[in-house]
Formats: structure tokens, C-alpha cells, sequence
């Protein structure tokens, strides 16, 4: 049987005429495909602008550079999440605080970020994890500004406001798995056209009128772009799809076994990921390897929604909520080329192998 696999790019025939086009045109580099990717993606959040680069870790960079963020200041950041915030904030020299989670949405909890806070904080980076949004309303009262990391979501709301729409920067990911893609690519949006164009000058240092020390070539390419507005057109398709999906999943996994994504009140949920939490008594790493290779071994692909908590890289003590999710979360595979019979063939194993 093909393994289903977790997570798949959604390309069509659009995507690989708007690619060829830009190869007959000759113009491969930065050119007029990124500039109207850029005031697509910037009129799809209601911004004022936006600063395509090479990928969502370059993003994050060129947000914590546009904000002034340097060394002596301190960036806080959850402990549940890939590597890239906190590469970021090491790369312009800051400090990062890293806080726990709240276990329930796998998003920051406020309440922790409200005590890691110091006089040098000077940014907190908002992941909003696997399509959920972030309590953005807590986290935007405490007055610090907000980097709204939206890679993994995108079209949900808090409060009736959009992802991306609160925070002073917002950065996005299109690497190939992502809710739209480019391959690889990221981008830095934001209403303040003074960050907008402190962006612009980071990611390229050709012609510029003086020499700026933290300016490099983080460019974009017109190839991937074209991708990049093909994918934006289809991306309102592509989440009703995803959430097609994550309803059958909800319909066919018992929740006396699994407990299935929670969405607070006042927030939607996209489904970039449809993450569950095992039952108690399969949470050593051991036991849930274990069951991964079992299911794997008969055609479902899941995985671990992050490799690694930055407290375990970083050996910090005291995060329980992280420790609790990173021993019992999976990742189920949802991407809108699946089929509702593969989400129940899923379901369906993942509650044999629990038996």
C-alpha cells in the first residue's frame, strides 16, 4: 500500500505554466513576479506593504533588524517550536527568553510571557502553531511589540481579526509543505511603511547609498514568486479543504483516546497541522517511537509536531506544559490533496495500534 504521506505541496498545472512563463521571459531573478506577489500577499492581510526574502528563518532576522533589536536586548519566544526564532534572535546578537506554552493550544501562554518580561525586552515572536492563532488579545495588552510569526497559519482569526493583521511585524514561511509554498521563501509585512523599507535596504546591498554592516543577498526569485501568487489564488480553496479534512478527523477519532485540537472561543482554526494527544501511559519517547514505526510500518506517515523543545536544546528547567505536549502530541497527516477515505484509513489505524 503507498505510504500516505504527512504533509505534501498542493501543484498544478497553474503553478508550472506560471513558472514557465517567467523562464521564457528571461527575468529569473528579483523582478516583477516578486513585486506583485508582494502586493498580493499585502492586500490578502489588508497591510500597507511587504518584503519577500529567501526563506521564513531570513524573515524573522530581517523583522528583528527592521525593529532595531541588538545586542543588549532580549526577545522572548515559546519553547515549543522549530529552531528558527531563536537562530534569529542570536543572529542580531540579541537574548532570547524562552517561556513555556499554554498545553491546551500549544501557543504562547501570556502569563509567562508577562513575567519573563525586563526593561531590555524589545520583542516577543508569536508563532501561532499548527493553524491555531495565539491568544493575541492577552499578549497585545502587555504593550510589548509583537512579531506575528504566521508560517503555519494563515485566514484564522482571534476575535474576529486575521492572523497577521495585530502585531507590529508579521512574517510568513512558503517553504514547500507550507499552507501556500515557493518552494522556499518567506516574507516580512507590516502598516509601517519606515519597518517596510529598513526591510527593503536589509535584504539587498546593491546600489544602496551607504554601506550597511547587516545588509546581505536574501532575495527572492521571480520563479518563486510566480509560484508564490498562483498558490495565493488557490489558497482559499486549499483551506476549505484542510478543514473538510480536519472535520472527518473529528467525526472518526474517538475523543476518550485522543484529544482532538482545541479552538477557544473567538479564534478559528486553518489545519496546517491536525495535532493530537495520546492517552496517558504512551508518553516515554521510547513508547511513542514505538507506535510512530508501527503505523508507519503500515502506510500512515505522522510525526513528532516538533523535533526538539529549545529548553531540551538549551537545558533549561521548569517547562512543564512543553515537556507534557512533546510526550504525547502527534502530528496526522491533512494536506488538500488527500482524500476523505485516507483520513479514515488513518483514523482508523492510529486506533488499532493503540490496542
Amino acid at each position: 500500500m503507498p505510504m500516505i504521506p504527512h504533509s505534501r505541496p498542493t501543484l498544478g498545472p497553474e503553478e508550472i505554466r506560471a513558472v514557465a512563463d517567467v523562464l521564457r521571459s528571461g527575468q529569473v531573478a528579483e523582478g516583477p513576479a516578486v513585486a506583485q506577489f508582494e502586493r498580493g500577499m499585502a492586500a490578502y492581510f489588508g497591510l500597507r506593504g511587504g518584503v519577500a526574502v529567501a526563506s521564513g528563518t531570513v524573515a524573522l532576522e530581517v523583522a528583528l533588524r527592521a525593529l532595531g533589536v541588538a545586542h543588549g536586548d532580549n526577545v522572548i519566544l515559546p519553547s515549543y517550536v522549530c529552531s528558527a526564532p531563536w537562530l534569529a534572535v542570536q543572529r542580531v546578537g540579541a537574548q532570547a527568553r524562552i517561556v513555556d506554552i499554554d498545553p491546551v493550544t500549544y501557543n504562547l501562554d501570556p502569563q509567562k510571557v508577562r513575567k519573563a518580561r525586563t526593561s531590555r525586552t524589545r520583542a516577543v515572536i508569536v508563532p501561532h502553531l499548527f493553524g491555531l492563532p495565539a491568544d493575541l488579545t492577552s499578549l497585545q495588552s502587555l504593550g510589548i511589540p509583537l512579531i506575528e510569526d504566521c508560517a503555519q497559519t494563515l485566514g484564522a482569526t482571534e476575535q474576529g481579526r486575521a492572523v497577521g493583521t495585530v502585531g507590529l511585524l508579521t512574517v510568513c514561511s512558503f517553504y514547500a509543505t507550507k499552507l501556500l509554498c515557493t518552494g522556499e521563501g518567506g516574507m516580512v509585512l507590516s502598516n509601517d511603511e519606515v519597518l517596510l523599507e529598513r526591510a527593503r535596504a536589509l535584504r539587498e546591498y546593491d546600489q544602496a547609498p551607504s554601506l550597511n554592516a547587516a545588509a546581505f543577498n536574501c532575495k527572492m526569485t521571480d520563479l518563486q514568486a510566480a509560484l508564490g501568487t498562483v498558490q495565493l489564488n488557490q489558497l482559499g480553496t486549499f483551506l476549505e479543504r484542510r478543514a473538510s479534512l480536519a472535520a472527518v478527523y473529528r467525526e472518526t477519532l474517538p475523543t476518550d483516546i485522543f484529544t482532538l485540537p482545541a479552538v477557544p472561543s473567538g479564534r478559528t482554526h486553518c489545519y496546517y497541522r491536525f495535532v493530537v494527544r495520546l492517552p496517558k501511559g504512551l508518553q516515554s519517547p521510547d513508547e511513542l517511537t514505538t507506535y510512530l514505526s508501527r503505523v508507519a510500518h503500515r502506510g500512515v506517515q505522522c510525526r513528532k509536531p516538533v523535533f526538539r523543545p529549545l529548553h531540551r536544546y538549551l537545558e533549561l528547567p521548569d517547562f512543564q506544559a512543553s515537556d507534557e505536549v512533546d510526550g504525547t502530541a502527534i502530528s496526522l497527516p491533512i494536506h488538500p490533496s488527500m482524500t476523505e477515505d485516507e483520513v479514515r484509513l488513518v483514523a482508523q489505524i492510529l486506533r488499532e495500534e493503540l490496542r
